[in-house]
């Protein structure tokens, strides 16, 4: 039997004879509880955001990204991008062409990014989710359509979509025009869109995208060939995406760039693990504090039992053992409160889930506060409560212990 443990057990239930240790015990075994629950609580929800920026993001995006090492646009024909097309695990090969341009409608004008894509863009990306007015349609006919972003719309004043009856005038540079001429307006292509829709992602995105067909932004932009400014591959769930890009790159050798995912949004998802690593961390000192309540329950309790430790001594008990005592004591306050606070956060991040108790206001993306609980938060949590709550304990056991120890031998 683990004597120190069995003593250190009993001394947690037992009645003191100060009633202040039992208060001081329960406030520092509740601190940690709070303190627990407030870093899965936090941290779950700072899932739920994470996630939702990715899905967001991914859905405006693509698995992989080719674009042109040096230059802006590139033509994707002959044999290896043929090849592309017809990698194991290549669902999608998406066409894209995208710059600036100056729109205008009645007395409104905003710059914006005309993004030209193929027809594989949206079922590769399900764009139709991130619509929130009109649908998605790029022609009808011989008429042009554009699917705005919120704030690009807001900004031209568009209060209609899927009108055919206005249209939205765009003005982009002749490409190869040199100076000198007499008519500026020669040097100006201008050409017109129908707004089909608006979608939403977040402010990055709703105010400076116009997603329309490859064609008219090729017209507007003045190419002539079948020039791109990237290519967009959908990548199957069940392929390697790591071995597919590192195949393209061998097919396509330097002269193009071949991202993932991340490598397309690299500051984004750095920043968003560097705000979660410093929540964790800013919680975790709060942590700390909460957790200075041990040391005042394990210095009282150990000038409690003096008597105690004297006759634990007596009876040959070595030193070692009878700090082991009040260590075990203050870790069973910790893990005890450590787990309380788990199983109240899980709770409280279920009951969000399946109940949805926080909502947004109308026009948000989703409609509740986004929750995810991971595995790893647990570990993470746990670990650090054990370790705070260690560290607590030790310095009264080699302070006070030692103190009491020498008194009493």
């Amino acid at each position: 039997m683990n004597l120190p443990l069995f003593i250190a057990r009993r001394y947690l239930v037992s009645k003191k004879s100060h009633n202040a240790i039992n208060i001081i015990s329960g406030v520092a075994l509740g601190g940690i509880a709070i303190g627990t629950m407030a870093l899965i609580i936090v941290l779950s929800a700072f899932n739920g955001i994470s996630n939702l920026v990715r899905s967001l993001y991914n859905s405006f995006g693509a698995d992989l990204q080719i674009t042109v090492a040096k230059g802006k646009t590139f033509i994707p024909n002959g044999p290896k991008f043929e090849s592309i097309k017809h990698y194991e695990g290549v669902n999608y090969f998406t066409q894209v062409l995208q710059d600036r341009a100056l729109l205008k409608f009645n007395d409104q004008q905003t710059l914006a990014m005309i993004k030209g894509v193929s027809k594989e863009f949206s079922p590769m990306t399900n764009f139709d989710t991130l619509m929130r007015q009109g649908s998605f349609a790029l022609q009808k006919g011989q008429l042009d359509y554009g699917v705005f972003g919120r704030g690009v719309g807001y900004m031209l004043n568009i209060a209609q979509t899927n009108a055919d009856y206005y249209s939205i005038s765009c003005y982009a540079p002749k490409r190869g025009i040199q100076q000198g001429f007499v008519n500026p307006e020669d040097a100006i292509t201008e050409m017109h869109i129908y707004p089909a829709g608006m979608f939403s992602i977040n402010d990055d995105f709703d105010y400076q995208y116009v997603i329309t067909s490859i064609g008219f932004t090729r017209r507007l932009f003045d190419y002539k060939d079948s020039s791109v400014s990237s290519i967009e591959l959908g990548i199957a769930k069940n392929a390697d995406i790591e071995k597919v890009k590192q195949k393209i790159r061998g097919t396509l050798g330097n002269d193009y760039k071949v991202k993932d995912r991340y490598e397309q949004n690299e500051m984004l998802f750095r920043t968003l693990k560097t705000e979660k690593l410093l929540t964790f961390i800013i919680l975790a000192m709060v942590l700390v504090i909460a957790t200075f309540n041990i040391v005042g329950s394990l210095s009282m309790l150990i000038l409690d039992k003096e008597k105690d430790i004297d006759i634990l001594w007596k009876m040959g008990v070595d030193n070692n053992s009878i700090q082991k005592i009040f260590l075990y004591e203050g870790l069973l306050i910790t893990f005890i409160g450590a787990s309380i606070g788990l199983v109240i956060g899980t709770a409280i991040c279920l009951v969000q889930i399946h109940f949805k108790l926080i909502h947004f206001s109308s026009g948000f993306v989703v409609d509740a506060y986004p929750v995810s609980l991971q595995f790893m938060d647990y570990l993470y949590v746990f670990g650090a409560v054990l370790i705070i709550g260690f560290f607590s304990s030790w310095y009264p056991v080699r302070v006070f212990a030692k103190k009491g120890l020498n008194k009493t031998a």
